[in-house]
């Protein structure tokens, strides 16, 4: 039990003045060492925790204290982690799940926003926010009217500060480039990892899907996009390095299958692959479970672990331990090992969001394509 919860029941008198007095004196979640106390006043029928753990219930039960309005949840929360949440509040019948009133913690995606509860130990990384000491790039809307969609879409490229015709650069392709740049901070960090000098100045593409589901999921017409559209673009107009090494193609979750079903469909023109939280559903035997979504995806996933070639020569993969992808991104780091390319893996205490994606930007850009920083003191 959390010590703090422990010396609130043996006050006396246990009153809503001692419940004031409480909620005064700390701030919620309250983590103490591994455990995090959550807390909802009001009265209600009932309360429940509903977090983005895998492995952990998803509907965790409050309990009232006894003559008082508060309830209140304490759980374990090994130290470093990050859970995003929200409250399922039950009162005359009905249920709403609601952000936490008393946490002012808050992460957003495209389906809106989470409360957010930070173990000990983690913080969130000071280079992903503004810097005034570092020069901005710039971003520049585009419109590719003839695509193999039979549509045109929209291209945001990023230009590092201090761009010049003269020099070159390398080239990053993300997928979701809209959700990166909203939810994850990418030109932020961009600015801040290019200025100081972790990361090689680079151009980046960010693209924009119409239906990511159905496009990520090994869709050759993507792939063909990516490769013999958006490079090409790339490749007329900016001055960049003409070596494959200097290309990466990057994305997270459905985006993760994009990249890798890209590169194994067009093998040598992305040497590099930044792949995060990859959605590499397969199956040893049976039928798929996640739903008809994946069946395109089981159906890759299944193929290229028969058969992986060497679709790149460096690849980061990056997953949350809280995620249900958990063990296929474990079990495609030996398989990508076994083809030669140079490998590296990261794991954190997270889930499958738009913030923990953001916190692995450091470290799997820096690896991909470190700056002057790196190549003279690694």
């Amino acid at each position: 039990m959390s010590l703090a919860i422990h010396s609130l029941l043996r006050t006396r008198p246990l009153d809503q003045g001692a419940v004031e007095r409480f909620l005064r004196d700390h701030e919620f979640p309250l983590v103490e060492g591994t455990s995090a106390t959550f807390v909802f006043r009001g009265e209600v029928d009932a309360v429940f925790l509903r977090h983005w753990v895998f492995g952990l219930g998803s509907q965790q039960p409050f309990h009232r204290l006894p003559g008082t309005d508060l309830w209140y949840l304490v759980i374990e929360l090994p130290r470093g982690s990050r859970v995003e949440y929200k409250l399922e509040v039950h009162r005359g019948g009905h249920s709403t799940w609601i952000r936490d009133p008393r946490n002012q913690h808050l992460a957003h995606d495209p389906f809106g926003a989470n409360s957010v509860c930070q173990g000990e130990g983690y913080a969130t990384p000071e280079w992903v926010h503004p810097d005034h000491e570092a020069r901005p790039g710039t971003l520049e809307e585009v419109v590719l009217p003839k695509t193999p969609f039979g549509d045109a879409r929209r291209l945001t490229i990023y230009l590092p500060a201090r761009f010049r015709v003269s020099r070159r650069y390398r080239l990053l392709v993300v997928h979701d480039g809209g959700d990166y740049l909203r939810f994850s901070a990418l030109k932020t960090v961009l600015d801040n990892l290019i200025h100081r000098l972790e990361v090689a100045p680079l151009i980046v593409a960010l693209t924009h899907p119409h239906d990511r589901l159905i496009e990520y999921a090994n869709d050759p017409t993507h792939a063909d996009y990516i490769v013999n559209t958006v490079l090409p673009y790339m490749e007329e107009r900016f001055p960049l390095f003409p070596a494959a090494t200097a290309r990466c193609l990057m994305g997270a979750s459905f985006g993760g299958v994009a990249s890798l079903s890209t590169a194994w469909r067009y093998p040598g023109r992305f040497g590099c692959l930044l792949l995060q939280s990859g959605s590499f559903a397969f199956t040893d035997i049976g039928e798929n479970r996640r739903g008809p979504a994946f069946d395109r995806v089981v159906s890759f996933v299944n193929a290229f672990r028969e058969a992986p070639g060497r679709p790149a020569e460096k690849v980061f993969v990056s997953c949350g331990t809280y995620e249900s992808l958990i063990y296929e991104n474990r079990s495609m780091v030996p398989l990508l090992q076994t083809t030669g390319m140079d490998i590296r893996y990261e794991e954190a205490r997270d889930g499958h969001n738009w913030e923990n994606w953001r916190d692995r930007l450091r470290i799997a850009l820096s690896w991909i394509f470190p700056g002057p920083l790196w190549m003279v003191y690694e």
